[in-house]
C-alpha cells in the first residue's frame, strides 16, 4: 500500500536525477510510473510503461520548434525526439513538475531538462526547479522564477533532470519526500 495513494512519481527513470526520485519514491512507497520505448535505458525498473511508435508521436513536436525555443541545435536528433516524445507524457500526466539542474540567465533550464520544464510551463503545471549551482529552489510564476521550497502532494508528479546529480541536488531530493511526507517508513 503506498505511503500516499495519490502521490504518483512520472519519469523516464534516467541515471542521476530521475534514477534519485525513483529510489525515494520507492523508500516512500509511492508508486513508480517509467516511461520507456526502443532503444531507451533506464536505470529505474519499477512500474515500467513502454511507449510505442503511436503513443511516442502523441508528443511529437518539430525539432527545429524545440531547438529554436531552447537555444540550442540537437545531435542526434531521432534519438533526442524519442526523449522529448516520452517528456511529453510524464508531464501531461503530472500535476507538478520538478527538476534538478542548472537555472541559466536566460530563464531556461540547462539541457534536455529544459524542455520538460519547457512544457509544464505551455501546459500551466506547477513547475520547481533545484539549481545546483545556488543550492536553492525556485518556482515558476507570474512569467519568472522565484525562491520558494516545493512540497510534494498527494497528486501525481514528474520529475525529470540532470544526470550530473550533486550531493547537494540528491540531499534536496531527499528533503522535498521528508518535507512532504515525513520521515521515512522504516
Amino acid at each position: 500500500m503506498p505511503y500516499q495513494e495519490g502521490a504518483v512519481l512520472h519519469s523516464g527513470g534516467h541515471k542521476g536525477t530521475e534514477a534519485e526520485f525513483g529510489r525515494q519514491a520507492e523508500r516512500w512507497g509511492l508508486r513508480e510510473v517509467t516511461y520507456t520505448f526502443d532503444g531507451h535505458v533506464s536505470e529505474r525498473e519499477r512500474g515500467l510503461v513502454h511507449l510505442d511508435d503511436a503513443a511516442l508521436a502523441q508528443g511529437d513536436v518539430s525539432m527545429e520548434i524545440v531547438s529554436r525555443h531552447m537555444g540550442r541545435t540537437y545531435h542526434s536528433a531521432e534519438r533526442i525526439r524519442r526523449v522529448i516524445q516520452s517528456i511529453f507524457h510524464m508531464v501531461v500526466n503530472s500535476h507538478h513538475v520538478l527538476a534538478v539542474g542548472w537555472l541559466l540567465p536566460s530563464g531556461l533550464v540547462k539541457g534536455g531538462t529544459g524542455w520538460g520544464v519547457e512544457l509544464a510551463k505551455f501546459f500551466n503545471r506547477p513547475v520547481s526547479v533545484f539549481d545546483q549551482e545556488r543550492n536553492s529552489w525556485f518556482t515558476w510564476r507570474e512569467h519568472s522564477w522565484h525562491p520558494e521550497t516545493p512540497v510534494l502532494e498527494d497528486r501525481p508528479f514528474a520529475a525529470t533532470g540532470t544526470r550530473n546529480l550533486t550531493e547537494a541536488g540528491k540531499a534536496a531530493i531527499v528533503d522535498l519526500f521528508e518535507r512532504s511526507f515525513g520521515p521515512a517508513p522504516e
